[in-house]
């Protein structure tokens, strides 16, 4: 049986994590133009599609949770929200293919946008035969050979890859989890709806306070020479591969996670 609600949601969740993968492609190519600021700055712009999508996704998850409730389906939840980070991490794993690709369209749109600077006229050019003719030239799969040492890149650490990890881990889980524990404790589902902080507080903490500046020391060492770029671009692999296997971690968080917002809706 087609099921267009779910469908929807993973949809969502999968463009969501699309997008956060393709920032990485962002940074090579503001390193590639010397224009960090520039691509950042065209890269916000489809944030912004993204950070709508997501508020989108959580009354779609909350009415799901409340349909499986009603129609006495609940036990079926776990396996829709094992869905939904299933999703994160197919897209994440796009996401990561997609980097070339993503880099040059970064490049040209930001070569395009610093001889004409109009957002209005990129976005039509985007979705014109142009565009499109640009985007078949810039399709590209990865190349492996800048791996082919595995060794770490200077400045990027186990730490820092294991708390990626982690973080991106506990930022997929959040939500899902918070809107699973309203049906392991239904008498308290609106306050454990309002505990996803509970679990993404402590990810923001580690992704903000401890791998972006990390990220972004080496990226202004990629532009000045002090690294080289293919290094960087190494860096930026094991970065990657550090958040698909968060999504993957979050599939075994999800219970561990909604147990404990449910115990601290109840109780606290």
């Amino acid at each position: 049986m087609f099921d267009l609600p779910l469908l929807t949601i993973l949809l969502l969740t999968g463009f969501i994590n699309l997008i956060g993968a393709l920032a990485y492609a962002a940074r090579i190519a503001g390193v590639r133009t010397r224009r960090i600021a520039m691509s950042f700055a065209l890269f916000n712009i489809l944030v912004l599609f993204s950070r709508t999508s997501n508020s989108f996704l959580g009354p779609f998850l909350a009415k799901r949770i409340e349909t499986r409730i009603h129609d006495g389906s609940g036990l079926s939840l776990f396996l829709d929200m094992q869905f939904v980070l299933a999703a994160a991490s197919v897209a994440t794993l796009v996401g990561i293919l997609l980097v070339p690709t993503g880099q040059r369209m970064f490049a040209a749109a930001i070569g395009w946008y610093q001889d004409n600077r109009s957002t209005t006229r990129l976005a039509l050019k985007a979705v014109s035969p142009t565009g499109l003719r640009t985007l078949r030239q810039s399709l590209t799969f990865p190349s492996l050979s800048h791996l082919k040492s595995w060794k770490m890149p200077k400045g990027i650490g186990w730490g820092v890859l294991i708390a990626n990890c982690l973080a991106q881990s506990l930022l997929a889980v959040g939500v899902v989890a918070s809107l699973y524990a309203g049906y392991l404790a239904p008498e308290f589902r609106v306050t454990a709806s309002q505990l996803s902080a509970l679990i993404n507080g402590f990810a923001t903490i580690l992704l903000f306070a401890f791998i972006d500046p990390q990220l972004s020391v080496m990226t202004d060492d990629a532009v000045e020479g002090k690294v080289d770029e293919a290094d960087f671009r190494r860096a930026i692999t094991f970065i990657s591969l550090s958040r698909l296997a968060g999504t993957v971690l979050a599939q075994a968080l999800l219970l561990p996670a909604a147990m404990l917002i449910a115990w601290v809706a109840v109780h606290v």
